[in-house]
């Protein structure tokens, strides 16, 4: 290797360097990068309608924010009552469960009584988890502040997503060589394809099963089956993961009914959960983002792994955007050029005896002039886009 490869070599290293140590503001530029493309097609839809893209872009956040606030109105209070109606209720239930135990201890024979657990010494054992849990929580409302400004961040880096997203598109682009800008912008292009499938694939199973759980609690009679059934359609964007989220506050909520009762929210989830992996996911997502199960699950375990929860969220966008990139670039461009014979040298070699030429200027001219079909390819996009509106 040469001295100009050594420091190519170096420079790459470094700077993968530092795209680790900011891995986490990355993941949050990705977010609102979603949450853009999301917003976005929202606009274009309203601009459909004859509405100016201004006023479209305008719309269509004013709806995202409504719709975050709804869902928090519609989520959080009622979770709060039942819980500290709950929290009442577990000293009760502690107490019915200890007179059960003593009358049950008094019909059995003296020689079993000492193997008979007492709730007392239950309750000791319990309690380095209980103190646990209370760290935990305690450790998660003092981190919640940080995420609150990661939110905001990220809501306000989409904003600026929406404002202008042709200007950053052309930032992105100029990072790489010039002969290379054209394919990159293609590559793109198939990325905000496949961004709009996934979105719109995760929209139609959050809908149905949102749907199959509230009906499902309401003949149960759960309380508050709205909101959890809102819960349940929201954290089934995390696969395989969420479902089982899902459950834990159903079945608490059920648990103030009747002790039988979370049995058979239990059994509702489990058949929504087969369901929606069997045939809701399978169905949509086959038809907007090709996606092997099992690259789904292995890609959870990679993103949360090396991300953390903010990882597992967008394992799945993540996914679909890394294997449009790998399978451009990677395989197509790489992989599938690997074996291909190299011109003759009758055609390379094309200077004749008395004929000299400057390369290098001859490299800066096709380079600028490539740098200038791709922004002319940007700026034709952006223009279209103006004309659409003013139609």
């Amino acid at each position: 290797m040469n001295l100009g490869q050594w420091i190519g070599l170096i420079a790459l290293t470094i700077s993968l360097y530092i795209l680790w140590q900011i891995k986490e503001a990355l993941l949050l530029v990705f977010a609102a990068v979603i949450l853009a493309t999301t917003l976005n097609r929202l606009a274009r839809r309203l601009q459909r309608l004859g509405i100016k893209s201004g006023f479209a872009k305008l719309l269509s956040i004013t709806i995202f924010l409504v719709g975050v606030i709804g869902f928090f109105w519609l989520i959080v209070p009622p979770f709060i009552d039942q819980f500290e109606e709950l929290g009442k209720q577990i000293p009760q239930s502690v107490v019915r469960v200890n007179d059960w135990l003593l009358e049950f201890r008094g019909n059995l024979p003296s020689q079993v009584i000492p193997s008979i657990p007492d709730i007392n010494s239950l309750l000791n054992q319990a309690q380095p988890f209980i103190n646990s849990g209370l760290e935990s929580t305690f450790a998660l409302v003092s981190g919640s502040l940080e995420v609150i400004l990661k939110i905001l961040l990220v809501l306000v880096l989409t904003g600026m997503f929406i404002a202008d997203p042709l200007s950053y598109r052309k930032v992105f682009v100029r990072l790489f060589p010039s002969f290379y800008r054209r394919r990159i912008d293609g590559i793109l292009d198939q990325c905000e394809v496949s961004l709009e499938g996934w979105i719109t694939g995760a929209s139609i199973a959050m809908f149905l099963v949102g749907f199959l759980s509230v009906l499902g609690l309401t003949v149960l009679q759960v309380r508050s089956a709205i909101a959890l059934g809102v819960l349940a359609g929201f954290l089934n964007l995390i696969p395989n993961l969420g479902p089982t989220l899902s459950v834990v506050p159903a079945m608490a909520i059920a648990l103030l009914d009747s002790p039988w009762k979370p049995l058979g929210v239990l059994i509702l989830y489990f058949f929504i959960q087969q369901a929606e992996s069997n045939f809701i996911t399978p169905i949509v997502m086959a038809q907007q983002v090709s996606l092997l199960p099992a690259v789904t699950l292995i890609s959870q375990l990679f993103f949360v792994t090396f991300f953390g929860f903010l990882g597992l969220f967008l394992a799945l966008p993540l996914t679909v955007v890394a294997k449009i990139w790998v399978q451009e670039i990677v395989i197509k461009d790489v992989l599938d050029q690997w074996n291909i014979k190299p011109k003759t040298q009758a055609e390379c070699v094309i200077v004749a005896d008395n004929v000299e030429i400057n390369t290098s200027e001859e490299t800066a001219i096709i380079e600028n002039e490539q740098a200038i079909i791709v922004d002319e390819d940007i700026e034709d996009k952006n223009m279209n886009d103006e004309s659409a509106d003013k139609e």
